[in-house]
């Protein structure tokens, strides 16, 4: 007789009573007076649900102190460390407990050392920030971010403010480093025209009314359009001064040609023009009408602008000087 309820799980077929398997599939059956399986337990779910053993997460946390380590050299601070025989003594699991009171005051000691060094950069940036903001570059959306970093390190989470960090200091470098750039440019510009002016040579506009025109243009923070137009600017004023300065070069010689015929040592402007006109021949105009400047004013040779008198003594040992350094 068949035991009631004796049926396969797989086909449906009735199982006799002492047979292990069913007749028609044979797939294995369980004697109904066999104790069901127990079911299982939350206990044993998936490792990834499971806590995290002791050492590993002081593993973890050693791990982040490295990398608060590494972000905060930008800062030029230290932060306190572990040394390396503690995270193998920390996976022996021996006194757990110990190291992660050891480790809790470690990172202490790193945030307080971090916040003090946060605390110092906000006010120089917030400097830098001023030095921008005088030159109409915006800075309202770094001056928020600075708060946000502070706020974050003083509430421990210390990872996002320094990410935080860096990238406040990238954009703020970069925002100076054009502005740099133009405030050079500018000065070099104004440079050259002020020296082609006291050579004599033709310029593209009266240095006084452009350098004051610029100079609004800079402060008002346009600075990619304010690059262009000096670029403009130096290359007109290039395309003036080759051939002035060849002709200036020229008569400059014929007169220290006719100060040697007359009995004059004039050996060390010779070398000092001759310095000048190499100068703008390999590329540096700017090097090259400093020197004919400084020629100029200590000789006194009446070519362009420049003065007629002659010093004596001291202006000489200025070109001698400038000689020197070619």
């Amino acid at each position: 007789m068949t035991e009631p309820g004796r049926h396969c799980a797989r086909c449906g077929e009735e199982v006799p009573e002492g047979v292990e398997s069913c007749p028609a599939c044979g797939t294995p059956v369980v004697p109904a007076s066999a104790p069901a399986p127990a079911p299982r337990s939350h206990a044993a779910a998936p490792a990834a649900s499971s806590p995290e053993p002791p050492a590993t997460e002081l593993g973890r946390r050693v791990g982040q102190l490295r990398q608060w380590s590494e972000a905060a050299q930008a800062l030029g601070v230290t932060v306190p460390q572990l040394p390396a025989w503690t995270e193998e003594a920390m996976r022996s699991g021996l006194d757990a407990d110990g190291w992660a009171d050891i480790v809790r005051g470690v990172e202490r000691l790193a945030q307080q050392r971090l916040v003090a060094a946060l605390e110092v950069w906000e006010r120089e940036t917030r400097n830098r920030l001023t030095r921008l903001e005088a030159y109409s570059v915006d800075g309202r959306l770094e001056r928020e971010q600075i708060e946000d970093v502070i706020h974050a390190a003083r509430a421990g989470e210390v990872a996002p403010a320094l990410s935080a960090f860096q990238q406040v200091d990238r954009v703020l470098t970069l925002k100076e480093r054009h502005l740099d750039q133009a405030r050079e440019e500018l000065e070099r510009l104004v440079s050259l025209l002020r020296d082609m002016e006291a050579l004599g040579l033709p310029t593209p506009q009266d240095s006084s009314e452009l350098t004051e025109d610029l100079e609004r243009e800079l402060r008002s923070g346009r600075l990619a359009p304010l690059k262009q137009r000096l670029r403009t600017l130096r290359a007109e004023a290039l395309e003036r001064l080759e051939p002035g300065l060849r002709e200036y070069v020229r008569q400059y010689g014929e007169l220290l040609l006719r100060e040697r015929a007359d009995g004059a040592h004039v050996e060390l402007e010779a070398a000092e023009l001759a310095r000048g006109a190499r100068e703008f021949a390999r590329g540096h105009p700017e090097d090259a009408l400093r020197r004919l400047r400084v020629l100029a004013q200590v000789h006194g040779n009446g070519v362009g602008r420049a003065s007629r008198s002659r010093p004596t003594g001291g202006p000489r040992a200025e070109v001698r000087e400038a000689s020197r350094t070619a």
